[in-house]
């Protein structure tokens, strides 16, 4: 057995010895070079102070050529090339053939420093340095060569200028705009007298001055009919900038236009009779039947013959089209009226083609939930997306899926139950692309809003344990109120949890916990949910803040107190449940060169029962560990606090709920080689009680033991990105469990390091 044992890893240093000793370079010319990458990028900016924001990755980035093979950054390379060797030893002549295949397939072609040209690119640095106003600044860059004479990496350095800041700033005179819009229009300029020079800014400019004159009527205006002139040779480091209509500009630029015929042409797929409709000064000609009401076109489109023609309303009309979802394709077109020259109104042509309202879609899929279940899933989807001639769109929809869990043995109990379940849904729900609500508001907004109405029933099975039919309808609205705001409200929810049978083995387990019996009982649970997201993507970062509050059973619970109904309340001979619950997750996404991203989370939730209720419903208490959470254990095997279930209960899991959850994650995501990409990460967190439970002992939360209650998790991962979803294998490591172990003292307690292994196969990112 050693003698095997030697014979391979023999055999495996050969392999490695073999595979290094492969050239990279050998089919290389004479005069060509390989690139290996940037070995150091030198900003000297002591004479211009830091730099403004921007102004580091704009000249970084054209520098940040990534050599073949690339690890991460343009620094680094794997250590295996195999791009590079199929280059250099599978070529072939032939066209076809294995060997070609093969050579298709795997040959990269060598990054050469004449392709990097980094001549070329020092003096693009100076000029985009110029451009943020660094003027006279210098880049230079130094090859270094390798032993191996044939390959090299570049050092950069560049020196930074002192920067250029306004000293004055000056206007064209007023001969489109009134002499007091002119003043409006300087008082809100993003340019500002000793403001530094930036060439971003001063396009920003000429875009916002030309928004604004479209959208006082001048539709043909456009950027570029303003210029700059910018003296400097006035004072060193001052810019003397004059804005001003450039010469030659056409006509029709300086003109205000009106409204003029509006003409609305819809027609249908399947074709149909002609048709034509007036309403509100406008033309509408369709294919009948017309499967749109024409009032609530009349308020999808904003212009109005004799208004003033501006920008807005013209995007506005698209968008008001494009979010009903009931057409296949819309365009716009604006045409001058056939009159005589100098005409002050412009014609509105809208072409708009239905698409069909019947969908029926049917998915096959493997699932992969927070809670670590994957497995296989079946959902067939019919329809219908113009229901009653507004955009509605009706939907039903049957699910069905079979899964099991996946992780370690590093639980709180022992070994973890390998729980394989099947669930099976129906659910029907009506969209409606508005707010609308009987007798307040039914009305369109500026961003897309959707108020949906839902009812639906789930059955899952968990087999040896219970098996549960939940039943639930709401009402919800869904809408923006800026570009990166998003709030959705669940103005009513209604849910009933219902038990349908349990096993012997599970029903000891409500017997000995009281608590967790309560959890799991027959009950409504009426509520309203309020949830606010803040979406904002930066240059090259992103930050995702969502925010989510639900209040169960209080308004019922008020009424019934002033109906003077005391004591425990019923609906329907069932107790319902009345807690809070609130939650707050924000990520930041920091992009690293250029495929490759920092990833943070921090999570935090609580709920707290009350009035109607002495615990919170099992489906809503939180847990923590799997797929998507902390990846070196599995789910629902820490905590609360440092909870340990005895050994031998192998229904533990049960237990390993809590009313608090702290939970904070980092991730270096980044490429290895094509739609193959890698992870290292860690993970933090635990979930605790806010009321003590004898039963639970050290579940509870407090100041004191804090600290030590935090799991901490690492590992690592792979990422397959084929295109409509990413497949991903995560392997996590456990370093610190909250439950002390007597057999390891000290941070590391985990038993062994094999038991403190958790696999996890899922998909998509965990966040």
């Amino acid at each position: 057995m050693r003698h095997g044992q030697n014979i391979y890893r023999f055999l495996t240093i050969g392999l490695f010895l073999l595979l290094a000793g492969c050239s990279t370079t050998r089919r290389l010319g004479s005069d060509e070079t390989l690139y290996t990458g940037v070995k150091k990028i030198i900003i000297d900016t002591d004479s211009s102070g830091s730099l403004v924001e921007g102004a580091e990755s704009a000249i970084t980035s054209p520098l940040s050529i990534p050599p073949n093979n690339p690890l991460y950054t343009p620094y680094f390379r794997t250590p295996l090339p195999i791009g590079l060797w199929a280059w250099n030893y599978l070529y072939t002549p032939k066209e076809k053939g294995l060997g070609q295949w093969l050579y298709r397939k795997l040959a990269k072609e060598p990054v050469l420093i004449s392709k990097v040209q980094p001549d070329l690119r020092v003096k693009l640095v100076e000029n985009i340095l110029g451009n943020y106003g660094y003027f006279g600044s210098h880049a230079s860059y130094d090859l270094l060569p390798h032993h191996n004479p044939k390959k090299a990496k570049i050092t950069y350095r560049i020196e930074v200028a002192r920067p250029w800041f306004y000293s004055s700033i000056g206007y064209p005179p007023p001969k489109i705009l009134a002499p007091g819009e002119m003043e409006s229009l300087k008082a809100t300029s993003l340019l500002r007298v000793g403001g530094q020079y930036n060439l971003d800014t001063l396009s920003a400019e000429r875009n916002r001055i030309s928004n604004i004159l479209r959208n006082k009527g001048y539709y043909f205006f456009r950027p570029e009919y303003i210029g700059y002139l910018a003296d400097t040779t006035q004072q060193p480091g001052q810019v003397a900038l004059r804005l001003q209509l450039t010469p030659g500009i056409p006509s029709v630029a300086t003109q205000a236009y009106t409204v003029g015929d509006v003409d609305i042409h819809l027609s249908r797929i399947n074709g149909g009779a002609i048709d034509t409709l007036q309403q509100n000064g406008r033309t509408i000609v369709y294919q009948t039947p017309l499967k749109l009401r024409p009032r609530l076109l009349n308020r999808l489109i904003t212009f109005q013959r004799g208004d003033l023609f501006t920008l807005d309303e013209q995007n506005a009309t698209l968008n008001n089209l494009s979010k009903l979802g009931v057409f296949r394709s819309v365009n716009l077109s604006v045409t001058p009226p056939d009159s005589p020259h100098g005409s002050d109104s412009l014609n509105v042509e809208i072409d708009a083609t239905f698409d069909y309202p019947l969908e029926a879609e049917l998915e096959t899929n493997v699932t992969s939930k927070s809670n670590s279940f994957v497995g296989p899933g079946l959902s067939l989807r019919l329809s219908n997306n113009n229901m009653f001639r507004g955009g509605e769109v009706f939907s039903l929809k049957l699910n069905g899926s079979y899964e099991w869990q996946t992780g370690n043995k590093n639980s709180g109990g022992g070994s973890s139950s390998k729980l394989n379940s099947y669930e099976f849904g129906l659910n029907a729900s009506l969209d409606i692309p508005r707010l609308w609500f009987p007798g307040y508001f039914k009305r369109f907004t500026r961003y897309p809003s959707r108020t949906r109405f839902q009812v639906g029933v789930d059955l899952m099975n968990r087999p040896k344990f219970f098996r549960i039919l939940s039943s639930s309808g709401s009402i919800s609205y869904d809408f923006q109120t800026s570009p990166r705001s998003y709030h959705t409200f669940s103005f009513l929810k209604l849910t009933y949890n219902n038990l349908l049978n349990t096993t012997a083995e599970f029903d000891k387990t409500l017997e000995e916990n009281p608590a967790i019996a309560l959890s799991f009982r027959n009950q409504f649970i009426p509520s309203f949910t309020y949830s606010y997201t803040y979406d904002r993507n930066y240059r090259r970062n992103r930050l995702f803040w969502q925010n989510s509050f639900t209040s169960a059973g209080n308004l019922l619970y008020g009424i019934m107190e002033l109906a003077g109904h005391k004591g425990t309340k019923e609906i329907f001979n069932n107790q319902f449940s009345q807690f809070v619950k609130a939650t707050s997750e924000i990520r930041f996404y920091q992009k690293l060169g250029q495929i490759n991203w920092l990833v943070y989370r921090f999570m935090v939730g609580a709920e707290h029962p009350y009035g109607n209720s002495t615990v919170v419903p099992y489906t809503e208490q939180f847990y923590i560990g799997g797929a998507n959470s902390i990846r070196a254990f599995t789910i629902r095997t820490l905590g609360p606090g440092s909870y340990r279930p005895p050994s031998d209960d192998r229904n533990a899991y049960l237990d390993q709920t809590g009313t608090f959850k702290l939970e904070a994650n980092i991730e270096f995501r980044f490429g290895i080689m094509g739609r193959l990409g890698g992870a290292l990460f860690l993970d933090a967190g635990n979930i605790w009680l806010l009321k003590n439970d004898p039963r639970r002992p050290g579940g509870q939360l407090t100041l004191k033991s804090f600290p030590k209650e935090i799991a901490l998790g690492t590992g690592f991962g792979l990422r397959y990105d084929i295109s409509y979803l990413v497949i991903r294998a995560d392997l996590g490591i456990g370093i610190h469990t909250p439950y002390p172990n007597p057999d390891k003292r000290g941070y590391y307690n985990i038993a062994s390091f094999k038991d403190g292994l958790g696999f996890h196969l899922a998909i998509g990112y965990p966040f």
